[in-house]
């Protein structure tokens, strides 16, 4: 008969509301940083023209040999480095801005951060 015994954070006892106070200060955190940051996008372009489209080569190749052959490994990987080329496309071509804020705001946004991953961390030691 299995042992159906709670345990706290990291299988030890207690730690529990350490850990959920943690992430819930990281959680707080996280948002509050995010919500002051502006994100746009940029072309994608290779030598002037869009590259987008070049972009999605492999992944089609990939996606049709898999169609093909459902166990096809070549298939596979084509379908997988074209979906990391267009997820790396994506990531190079944006610009990220920190919307001015306050000092005060600045530090309990990185403060809550930076707080709750230690006592997320101490909780499961």
């Amino acid at each position: 008969m299995p042992d159906f015994r709670l345990t706290g954070a990291g299988g030890t006892p207690g730690g529990l509301v350490a850990f959920f106070v943690g992430l819930g200060m990281t959680v707080a955190g996280a948002y509050l940083l995010t919500t002051q940051v502006t994100v746009y996008g940029g072309s994608w372009t290779l030598g002037g023209y869009s590259a987008f489209g070049l972009s999605l080569v492999p992944l089609l190749f990939g996606i049709g040999m898999l169609f093909f052959d459902g166990s096809s490994r070549l298939g596979f990987l084509l379908m997988v480095a074209g979906l990391v080329i267009i997820f790396a496309g994506i990531l190079t071509n944006l610009t990220i801005y920190f919307v001015p804020t306050s000092l005060f705001n600045t530090i309990m946004m990185l403060g809550l951060l930076a707080g709750g991953i230690g006592v997320v961390l101490k909780s499961l030691r």
